[in-house]
């Protein structure tokens, strides 16, 4: 009996369920190295943004730059989104949470959409993007389009009910496939126009900082992949599927550090004069001045 009683103490003091839903949360679904990379990455920047939230404030409170502004508090809000979405990554294998997962999973990736819509919206609009006028613009664009992507997932997975945000099992619908070919189509023709235009005789039209051309190539590389895993996965390959996992990773994890060192550290961390400075340097090495000597 006195046995019987500690053996049901020791059961009541560990908490099995409690126990059971963290192993899940860390191991289960899509694996451990999976939850760790997305949540330590999501984390860190978030910490990152909190730590340097007073200069920053300072920066922008001083600088007035309406587009700057504008997208650091669009960053603050993405990076929460995205950090949540990070840390619920077992609600995609919980049964009753797929409804919670899906909208979760619908905002957090339209609202990085639309800070990579505006992104290329202001360099498409070349050199007279400033002023309120450019933001308005590239907001409003980018809104239309980030609202027809929104309206059209939400019939797929509401109306339909085809999971595209549930990727813990598979084969997955081949419809499913056919939407994540067209969304990464497109992106990928995008920047690939970009980067064709850098590398023509237009691109001095285009706003003169090579660090947002290395961007556009990083992430021209990174939507190629996910093009090409999709168009995998919707033929069967079972490589295509972890390769789509992979660059779903990649995204969440990186695109926002990314996003942030491209177009926002330097106005945080360099002072006007040296700034200026910084640009013609590197508009100076990326050859844009060659036909002023010539």
């Amino acid at each position: 009996m006195v046995e019987q009683s500690l053996l049901s103490i020791q059961k009541q003091g560990s908490n099995p369920v409690l126990s059971e839903g963290f192993h899940d949360w860390v191991f289960e679904c899509h694996g451990f190295w999976h939850n760790a990379v997305l949540i330590i990455a999501s984390f860190l920047f978030v910490l990152y943004l909190a730590l340097q939230a007073r200069q920053s404030y300072l920066k922008l409170s001083h600088g007035r730059s309406y587009i700057i502004i504008s997208y650091y508090a669009c960053l603050w809000i993405v990076s929460i989104l995205n950090l949540v979405w990070c840390f619920s990554q077992a609600w995609e294998c919980s049964p009753g949470k797929e409804f919670a997962w899906n909208l979760l999973t619908l905002f957090t990736s339209s609202g990085m959409l639309f800070l990579e819509v505006s992104l290329l919206a202001f360099l498409l609009q070349g050199n007279s993007t400033s002023g309120i006028e450019a933001l308005t613009r590239t907001f409003g664009i980018s809104g239309i389009i980030v609202g027809f992507d929104i309206l059209l997932k939400a019939i797929y997975l509401f109306a339909f009910g085809i999971p595209i945000f549930i990727n813990s099992d598979y084969p997955t619908p081949h419809m499913k496939w056919n939407l994540w070919v067209v969304h990464m189509l497109v992106l990928t023709l995008v920047y690939g126009f970009i980067l064709f235009l850098y590398h023509s005789r237009w691109r001095e039209r285009l706003p003169a900082k090579p660090a947002y051309y290395k961007y556009v190539s990083i992430m021209f590389i990174l939507n190629a992949m996910a093009l090409f895993a999709c168009g995998l996965t919707g033929n069967g390959a079972a490589f295509g599927f972890w390769l789509y996992h992979f660059t779903v990773v990649c995204y969440h994890a990186v695109y926002l550090p990314l996003l942030y060192i491209t177009f926002l550290a330097d106005f945080f961390q360099e002072e006007d004069l040296h700034l200026e400075n910084v640009y013609y340097s590197e508009m100076k090495d990326a050859g844009f001045f060659e036909a002023d000597w010539n």
